[in-house]
């Protein structure tokens, strides 16, 4: 899948953030976009991807974000 097609996940001085533009300077990482793969994500990719430990203001970044994402039709029967 083009990265084109995926949304980056950036690590920064700043914390991690959503790069919708994906030029943000900063470690990254490409998600799909599909609940499952960011509820994945959370359990511990990345953490590995961004060779960090997730903050709780982190993960609420991205849980908020994961929100708005399309369910996963497949995952949801």
């Amino acid at each position: 899948m083009p990265k084109r097609n995926l949304i980056r996940v950036v690590r920064s001085p700043e914390g991690v953030s959503i790069d919708l533009t994906g030029k943000t300077a900063g470690r990254g990482a490409y998600l799909h976009d599909k609940k499952s793969c960011w509820e994945s994500a959370l359990k511990g990719a990345l953490n590995h991807a961004l060779k960090i430990e997730l903050t709780e203001q982190d993960r609420d970044v991205l849980i908020h974000f994961m929100e708005s994402l399309p369910v996963d039709v497949m995952n949801e029967a």
